[in-house]
């Protein structure tokens, strides 16, 4: 504090400069740029290239193999679809029959047995 009571002004502090992890990271990027070292794109340009290529052909292919299963279905995609949803609506039906089964005889037994006790009061 100053004479006067008031705060003095000083300089903040660099938390870069402070930060040692910070610093080896700088250094480690200064040194690799000095040797030509590319850090942030590992690959060549013929490893990017070699990797297009191939993605194009097997896109291709992948292509090229659903073209031939099509070939071979005289179906157009629109029966397929209608073919697909009415499997659909058919399974879920069959699930909701099974979840909707008739009690079973212990239940059907127990509520014969309680209803002349009932009756009867």
């Amino acid at each position: 504090m100053g004479p006067d009571g008031l705060i003095l002004p000083r300089k903040p502090y660099n938390p870069c400069l402070i930060s040692t992890n910070h610093k080896d990271l700088h250094r480690e990027l200064l040194f690799n740029q000095k040797i030509g070292k590319n850090v942030l794109n590992q690959k060549s340009e013929l490893q990017r290239a070699l990797e297009k290529h191939r993605e194009a052909a097997s896109r291709r292919e992948a292509e090229r193999i659903r073209e031939e299963s099509y070939r071979d279905d005289p179906r157009t995609a629109l029966q397929r679809a209608i073919e697909q949803r009415a499997r659909h609506i058919q399974l879920t039906q069959e699930q909701s029959q099974a979840t909707m089964e008739p009690p079973s005889n212990l239940l059907v037994t127990a509520r014969a047995k309680l209803r002349p006790r009932t009756e009867s009061q």
